[in-house]
């Protein structure tokens, strides 16, 4: 027997939609390129997204063609998430801190269709159109008039120009809410990146997640502020649940100086943020020497990496604000698990607390968690035992974009790559990482990348990379090398090298040159090995 409710497909042209209806007035506030605040209201982004919409109808763009963009936290990006995914068609969101190569190849392999993007962005595209000839409307978010005079991109037209003659009326369509949506680049695997595709239904899904009480618990009554950029996993999903729940937003636009971010959480009256420490850092280093205080902010969201104690005591001891450390990944849209206490943890003392909440925390609803030891099976709860972390849910991918690489699923899990314990109480703490990948500032490194481009170099014959602890981002790569016989290169030399060949936040801290890489039995490099042989290393300039 089936239940005899409503068959009514999970899209999210329906969260912009209920937003209009149940919160036209509630405002959205945006700190623009240009360096002035824009303010405008929830009715307004779903009337502008409807005329995105039809300028995507006027091109021609089929269903699930893919519009990309290059933008920061504004409000021309959020009509697009909703204009974009709404009409039918996959919204492409690029991470504008890869080298131009890497942007170039990731639209390519997406075939992108459109590129929006903000002018402080203008010399990546300048660096990339003639590389990408599928792009048929390069379009930037800027007023009418305003585009430069010699932009180098031929045809480029003005957002609003783009829009501004389009009906503010438009026909949702109805399809299959397990449509694709969106889609995002995650270099944090090996070799080339590989994309994650959400579907409506997911995205509706997390967007529940991540507003309940025990996640990001948003509401009408909040002022949100997402730090973490909407081109890195949908802000943490925070424009959708913003919908739902009606909240104020704040975007912080190009503006992301610790000076910056106080003024607008400030001034806007942010009860709620959301980014990674490096952030934080900067806003806590402005706030510290001129004794400021927040007048509104009581909790913030801190995920991309683990954040340090010593941020978290600043937060809650010094300026009365709760941390919620998160978890996640691009290919969990992003949210796996949150930390926040258990009724029975409000009795515990102070220090007990904080133990906890270094955790990563509790898995969300929708998020099932498992860690396995290395014959295979699963480890047991007790907050002892570590393993490798697998998930599963109906956020979580179960292949990536034109199957590259293959399944990643075991037996119906995705493998995270993280190691991790679990205890009793479901707390979970990762312990450890894969580390072919290295986590800088919330952003991944691919090790592979880093060492393709120093063996390319006529005096290396092998190289291995690895990450290396730095006080503000986390982890830094450097590059152990091993030269060819009777050949020289400098560390100066080789560094020099990477200039002009991946994103300059990318290239490595350091070189350490060594007589051998440890190899184990099948060939591969043993960089666990490395470094052992490298524990008493220290990183210049820390």
């Amino acid at each position: 027997m089936l239940g005899l409710m409503q068959d009514q497909p999970l899209l999210i042209s329906s969260l912009i939609d209920f937003a209009e209806k149940h919160h036209g007035e509630g405002e959205i506030v945006s700190r623009r390129v240009e360096g002035d605040l824009h303010r405008y209201h929830w009715r307004d982004v779903a009337k502008r997204a409807r005329q995105a919409a039809n300028a995507l109808d006027a091109m021609g763009l089929k269903f699930s063609d893919r519009v990309a963009t290059l933008a920061w936290n504004g409000y021309r990006h959020l009509e697009l998430y909703f204009g974009v995914s709404g009409s039918g068609r996959v919204l492409h969101t690029i991470n504008p801190r890869l080298h131009p190569d890497q942007i170039a190849w990731i639209a390519n392999h997406a075939e992108d269709q459109v590129l929006c993007f903000d002018l402080t962005f203008l010399p990546l595209v300048q660096a990339v159109h003639a590389r990408c000839p599928g792009i048929r409307e390069f379009v930037a978010l800027c007023d009418s008039g305003k585009l430069p005079q010699d932009s180098g991109v031929p045809n480029l037209v003005a957002y609003e120009d783009w829009i501004g003659g389009q009906p503010g009326t438009y026909a949702w369509p109805q399809f299959d809410e397990n449509s694709a949506s969106s889609m995002c680049y995650t270099s944090g695997t090996t070799g080339n990146p590989k994309a994650a595709l959400y579907s409506h239904r997911s995205t509706i899904l997390h967007a529940y997640a991540a507003a309940l009480p025990d996640v990001m618990c948003l509401s009408a009554r909040d002022s949100v502020l997402p730090v973490v950029p909407m081109f890195h996993v949908n802000a943490w999903g925070i424009p959708y649940s913003a919908a739902l729940t009606g909240c104020k937003l704040v975007f912080p636009g190009p503006a992301m100086d610790g000076k910056s971010i106080y003024e607008l959480i400030e001034s806007e009256k942010v009860s709620y943020a959301a980014g990674v420490p490096t952030v934080w850092q900067m806003l806590l280093g402005h706030m510290k020497p001129g004794g400021l205080r927040f007048s509104t902010l009581k909790r913030t969201v801190i995920g991309g990496s683990a954040c340090p104690p010593a941020m978290i005591n600043a937060f809650r001891e010094d300026y009365g604000v709760e941390v919620l450390h998160a978890w996640g990944m691009t290919e969990m849209s992003p949210l796996g698990t949150l930390c926040t206490l258990k009724n029975k943890d409000l009795e515990k003392s102070p220090e007990e607390q904080m133990r906890i909440r270094l955790k990563q925390g509790r898995a969300i609803f929708g998020v099932d968690m498992k860690i396995v030891g290395e014959d295979g099976k699963e480890l047991p709860w007790d907050g002892k035992a570590s393993g490798d972390l697998y998930v599963r849910g109906p956020w979580v991918v179960r292949e990536y974009f034109k199957g590259e690489g293959g399944s990643p699923l075991v037996d119906g899990w995705f493998p995270t790559g993280d190691v991790a314990t679990i205890d009793a109480d479901g707390y979970m703490q990762i312990t450890d990482r894969s580390k072919d990948v290295i986590k800088s500032g919330g952003e991944w490194i691919s090790s592979i990348d880093v060492e393709n481009i120093a063996v390319a170099h006529p005096a290396v014959a092998m190289a291995a990379c690895v990450g290396m602890k730095h006080p503000k981002w986390d982890e830094r790569p450097i590059v152990a090398v091993v030269r060819k016989p009777g050949a020289e290169v400098t560390r100066e030399e080789l560094i020099k090298f990477y200039e002009g060949k991946t994103a300059k936040w990318q290239i490595p801290d350091d070189v350490v040159f060594v007589d051998a890489i440890p190899i184990g039995a099948t060939g591969k490099m043993l960089k666990t090995r490395l470094r052992e042989m490298l524990k008493d290393y220290k990183l210049p300039n820390t």
